[in-house]
C-alpha cells in the first residue's frame, strides 16, 4: 500500500491495515479492541443492528461508555471493525484450481453461512470493501476462476453476479418472522393463492398451484438455494466453454 494512502483512510481502516496503532493500547489492561469488537459483534447477532449502540456495549462489557472511545472513534469505526472481523477467513483456494465450479460453490456456500450466522453484515455493507477481512474474501472468489480462460474483468463479474445472489438469498432467508419457517411458508402460499388471480397474474399463480410456495418438509435449508446457484453457474459454465473456443 503507498504511503500516502493512509492519510486517505478513516483511522479504523489504518489500524485494520496495519498503519497505526489502535487507540487506547496498552491503558486497560481488561478492556481492547479485539473484546470490544467480539462483543459488538456478538450484540449484533443476538439482538440485531438496532440494538447496538454504545451505551449497549458498554453495558454489557462492564465498563463505562467512555472506555470505549479510548479505543475506538465511534461507531462508524465499530462497524468497520465487525465488518472485518465478523466473516473469519475465506475458503483457501490456489491460484488456478482445477474445479472451478466445485471450488465457487463452496465459496458461495461459505458466505451464505457468514450472512446466516450474522445477519447485520447485509445491512451495513453499503460501499465497495476495503477492509482486508472482506477483501480477503473477494480474493477467495477470484482465485476459483484462475484457471478458467476469462479474463480479469470477466471474472470479476461472475463474482459479482454470485456475491449479489448470495446477498439476495440471506436477505429472504433472514428476514425477521415471528412463525417457524414452515408454518411461514404455509401463511404466505394462502396468502398468494388469494391474492394471484390467473387472469392478472397468470404465470404466479400457476406457480401457486403447483405448490412453488408451500414448506417441502423433505427439503434441506439450502436446497433453493443451491438449485438457483446450480442455474445460476450454468450461464457461467457456457460462458468459459464460448472463452475456451474463442
Amino acid at each position: 500500500m503507498p504511503d500516502n494512502i493512509g492519510d486517505e483512510l478513516p483511522h479504523a481502516l489504518n489500524v485494520l491495515w496495519g498503519r497505526t496503532e489502535p487507540k487506547g493500547r496498552g491503558r486497560t489492561p481488561a478492556l481492547s479492541l479485539e473484546r470490544i469488537v467480539a462483543a459488538a459483534v456478538a450484540l449484533a447477532d443476538e439482538e440485531g443492528l438496532a440494538a447496538l449502540s454504545m451505551a449497549r456495549l458498554a453495558d454489557r462489557l462492564g465498563c463505562a461508555p467512555m472506555s470505549l472511545y479510548r479505543h475506538v472513534a465511534g461507531k462508524d469505526d465499530l462497524q468497520l471493525f465487525m465488518l472485518d472481523a465478523a466473516p473469519g477467513p475465506p475458503p483457501e483456494f490456489g491460484m488456478a484450481p482445477t474445479d472451478w465450479r466445485g471450488s465457487l460453490t463452496r465459496w458461495a456456500v461459505e458466505l451464505l453461512g457468514v450472512y446466516l450466522r450474522h445477519p447485520w453484515i447485509v445491512q451495513l455493507v453499503n460501499s465497495p470493501p476495503v477492509d482486508p477481512g472482506q477483501l480477503a474474501w473477494l480474493d477467495a472468489a477470484l482465485r476459483t476462476l484462475g484457471g478458467t480462460p476469462l479474463d480479469p474483468r470477466a471474472r470479476f463479474s461472475v463474482v459479482m453476479l454470485v456475491l449479489h445472489y448470495v446477498r439476495g438469498a440471506a436477505q429472504l432467508l433472514t428476514s425477521v418472522t415471528a412463525e417457524p419457517e414452515e408454518r411461514a411458508d404455509e401463511a404466505y402460499a394462502a396468502l398468494l393463492a388469494r391474492l394471484a388471480d390467473p387472469g392478472r397474474f397468470p404465470a404466479l399463480a400457476q406457480a401457486v398451484k403447483a405448490g412453488v410456495f408451500a414448506a417441502r418438509p423433505e427439503a434441506g435449508p439450502d436446497d433453493d438455494f443451491r438449485a438457483g446457484l446450480d442455474h445460476l453457474l450454468d450461464g457461467v459454465e457456457m460462458a468459459i466453454e464460448r472463452a475456451t473456443r474463442a
